[in-house]
């Protein structure tokens, strides 16, 4: 499978609001999502709305600005955002090859049952796109309708994301390297001396070596049976695009006819992309196959972020890198 869906063409007209007629996107907040992503600091999946991620992500870079920290677009923060005047919106034409990719068109609801399955892949087109664009298929959609039937050959507007530099490290394997640039993830990225995990503000911080805030990210961050552990830990390793061990015995609500299960790798593996384990037994921090559902559903505990801010974390860290849960 090809890295890109098709030929893509930054579309410096592409973003006045014309472009989201017929639809309940805002222009400004979408602009301001764009760059905030591509900044580090994950407003949660890009809809065009102004939401507690999007306020928090504006803080985030407000504060790694020195900055007000109010959250709310000042013009000072406006102009520090505006340094990035890239277009918000760009063109791509959909090929072939995209629309031939593999799919995992019918993945069940059961854990156990998608045990079955060979992999764990994107169930269609508009999923990958709008995973690869950090957006959602609702968005998508409303951008353009006609995606509802994809063809090859249709032009699609989308989020700008595509990073200026994709020169992975050839010590990546080739999957990861092609998962990273799905993903669009640059490999141009701060490495992290410090991570801080907020439980009260459900974000993920980054720090480097200098206590400077270099990225944020929203994150789930367990729940009231499975609290995330408070304290400090050491990363132990990195798993990119992980295998899935099911042990019903460590989840309070499997079923009782569960049994153990080995879930191949895939952007919906439960676990998603990446895995970071901790050196606490059964605890990391990793992706998910709902990005939406981030901040807004509950964990066993562990740390759970969109697959593109996990894949760009695991581009910052390595087993140096202090990880700190705090309420």
């Amino acid at each position: 499978m090809q890295a890109t869906a098709g030929a893509q063409v930054p579309d410096p007209a592409a973003a006045p609001a014309t472009a989201f007629r017929a639809t309940n996107i805002d222009p400004s907040i979408f602009r301001v999502q764009v760059q905030l992503d591509r900044a580090g600091f994950g407003p949660g999946v890009i809809d065009g709305r102004k939401g507690r991620f999007f306020t928090a992500a504006v803080k985030g870079y407000q504060a790694a600005q020195g900055l007000t920290q109010s959250g709310e677009l000042d013009d000072a923060t406006r102009a520090a955002l505006d340094k990035d005047d890239a277009p918000a919106l760009m063109t791509m034409v959909l090929k072939d090859d995209a629309l031939a990719a593999d799919f995992t068109p019918d993945i069940p609801a059961k854990i156990v049952d998608q045990a079955a399955l060979p992999n764990l892949g994107y169930r269609d087109i508009v999923e990958r796109l709008a995973e690869r664009f950090h957006t959602t298929p609702q968005l998508l959609l409303a951008l353009n309708p006609a995606l509802k039937v994809p063809q090859a050959g249709m032009e699609l507007r989308l989020p700008s994301l595509i990073p200026a530099d994709r020169a992975y490290d050839n010590s990546l394997s080739p999957q990861w390297r092609d998962t990273l640039a799905t993903l669009n993830i640059s490999s141009q990225q701060p490495q992290a001396a410090k991570i801080i995990v907020d439980k009260s503000e459900s974000l993920l911080k980054v720090f480097d070596a200098q206590d400077r805030l270099v990225a944020q990210f929203p994150a789930t961050t367990g729940s009231d049976h499975d609290p995330l552990p408070i304290g400090r830990w050491a990363i132990e390793a990195i798993a990119f695009l992980p295998t899935y061990h099911y042990n019903p015995d460590l989840f309070w609500d499997a079923a009782e006819s569960d049994g153990k299960a080995v879930l191949q790798p895939g952007p919906n593996n439960p676990v998603g992309v990446v895995w970071i384990d901790l050196d606490k037994p059964h605890y990391g921090i990793h992706g998910t196959p709902e990005p939406s559902r981030i901040g807004r559903s509950q964990s066993h505990g562990c740390v759970r972020l969109s697959n593109w801010d996990a894949a760009r974390l695991a581009q910052m860290t390595s087993t140096s890198t202090q990880v700190i849960f705090q309420e």
